[in-house]
């Protein structure tokens, strides 16, 4: 028995004239109940028209009774497609009901355009199903998202009006927020149905979609007199083939006065010729993020690939040695690469190495065990020998900030090989052994400027220790905060660095070599052998 009261009635019944399908009026009628929706549609259809007709039934008249068949009788048999006798004998040939007066016009429904008609079977859901078997994704649950055309707001909202209308004679109100969603009632048909089909749960937060797009090109013109009446709510942006967007025409509709809309469109909205398309079932599965720490010890490997004008410089960078790997085990379609800082094409990157974390997307294989990981970061270190990976890990989006955070006040450690123009003494290595926390300037590198706004920033030199090695070479470990440009430190980049390591030692400086001893990152966490 469909959960409606008395007051619901003449709004079945307005609905049903209308062109709605027997969803939709349960929505607009407020019902809750998931597994009234869940009922076939044709079950739904009798139930709701019998109610919508028992108002009439109750009105027999006694006096009448006997002679012929009550109204209730009659309308039950004339519903039912029969010829009913009267008193007399006489054969009355039912007129069409009202309330299924637009059959004949069209059967799709005039606010949902056959979504809740067509598109929430069984049958659907096995399509749906086979599609996303297909995609090869390995997952243990899944969530739905609908995308519906935009036109379905504004014949929503033209329905709204007419049932507003309708019980506000009868003294009651309807907010809008109140009508049942479309999505919301698609859901709760559709997710037992593919749950059922694919041997997994729905779950809302689940990391795995399957997304359905509706599209109903006979009706794209529903929404075009908005633009005129609120013109401020549609604005080109990028990457967008339509102004009107969901967004847009659900704040026009907010701001468009009944009268106003009620001028431009029908209330009822009218009859359809066709259903919706489901134009695209696709998967999508939410992004996995890898963390660990990589060692570089060739001179000739930059970080990304290098490509300048077109032209690629370096056969390959750091980031493909590694995501090369990752992307076919994980089966990802691509990923995004970041660590905490970068360096140089020429500079190797020694000790505990620099956190690094990549971001794979749409994977189709999700999950690995630990072993599996350790595995893949063997294969990842046999592959090459211009770089070793460790700590390799899963991790969460939000753990990914922590390489980030507070990356200015870290610190890091540089070993460099340093010339010098005049004769080494002994004195210039105390001093320079003896600075500590020795603040500098540096205006942005001129080798860095095409990619780094011009600025002045503002860096500390912890520590340094020098060793002497000849009398025009000497090395230089320094223990510096992170951000600090090594190089324009040492040669002092025509002056745009104050004081620099010439100015200090009053000669002429410049580096040969450079090595990243460590990045003071406490992150990932370290794995153990």
């Amino acid at each position: 028995m469909l959960p409606l009261k008395e007051k619901d009635r003449p709004v079945v019944q307005a609905l049903l004239k209308a062109g709605c399908c027997v969803r939709c009026v349960l929505r607009f009628c407020c019902v809750e109940l998931q597994s009234t929706y869940r009922q076939p549609c044709k079950d739904l259809e009798s139930e709701l028209h019998s109610f919508a007709h028992t108002e009439e039934c109750t009105e027999t008249n006694p006096e009448t009774e006997d002679a012929q068949d009550p109204p209730c009788k009659r309308l039950k048999l004339e519903g039912e497609g029969h010829s009913v006798a009267d008193g007399q004998g006489a054969v009355i040939v039912p007129g069409p009901d009202p309330l299924h007066a637009h059959k004949d016009e069209s059967e799709v429904c005039v606010v949902c355009l056959g979504v809740l008609q067509d598109f929430c079977d069984r049958d659907f859901a096995k399509k749906m199903a086979d599609i996303v078997d297909s995609a090869g994704y390995q997952f243990s649950s899944l969530v739905v998202s609908v995308s519906l055309p935009p036109q379905l707001s504004v014949r929503e909202h033209s329905t709204w009006l007419l049932v507003k209308k309708e019980v506000g004679q009868k003294g009651l109100c309807l907010g809008k927020d109140d009508v049942i969603q479309i999505k919301e009632a698609y859901k709760w048909i559709i997710h037992p149905l593919i749950s059922a089909e694919l041997g997994v749960p729905v779950d809302g937060k689940s990391c795995f979609e399957v997304s359905v797009v509706f599209t109903h090109p006979e009706t794209d013109g529903d929404c075009h007199f908005l633009a005129t009446v609120c013109s401020d709510c549609f604005k080109p942006a990028k990457n967008k083939q339509s102004v009107f967007t969901r967004m847009a025409v659900t704040k026009a509709l907010e701001k468009i006065k009944d009268k106003d809309f009620r001028n431009q469109f029908p209330c009822p909205p009218c009859h359809p010729v066709t259903k919706c398309i489901a134009q695209d079932i696709s998967c999508l599965h939410s992004p996995i993020f890898v963390a660990g720490r990589y060692n570089k010890y060739c001179r000739t490997l930059p970080q990304t690939p290098w490509v300048i004008d077109g032209e690629r410089k370096m056969e390959s960078s750091v980031e493909e040695l590694i995501s090369e790997h990752l992307l076919a085990n994980f089966r990802a379609e691509g990923f995004n690469f970041s660590s905490s800082g970068r360096e140089d094409v020429d500079v190797r990157t020694l000790g505990n190495g620099r956190p690094f974390a990549i971001e794979l997307l749409n994977p189709h294989r999700a999950n690995f065990t630990k072993e599996e990981i350790k595995q893949l970061q063997q294969a990842i270190n046999k592959s090459s020998e211009k770089i070793k990976v460790r700590d390799l890990q899963i991790v969460t989006r939000d753990a990914v900030g922590h390489m980030k955070e507070g990356e200015e006040e870290k610190t890091k450690s540089y070993s460099a090989l340093i010339w010098s123009q005049r004769p080494i003494e002994k004195e210039d290595i105390d001093f320079l052994n003896d600075i500590k926390d020795c603040k500098i300037a540096q205006k942005t590198p001129l080798r860095v400027l095409h990619r780094r706004p011009l600025a002045v920033r503002q860096r500390l030199i912890h520590t340094m220790q020098a060793r002497f090695l000849d009398q025009h070479h000497f090395t230089l470990h320094l223990r510096t905060q992170a951000g600090t440009y090594i190089k324009e430190f040492v040669h002092g980049d025509f002056g745009r660095t104050k004081p620099n390591l010439c100015s200090l030692m009053n000669t002429v400086t410049d580096i040969l070599e450079l090595d990243v001893e460590s990045v003071d990152v406490d992150w990932p966490p370290a794995i153990e052998d």
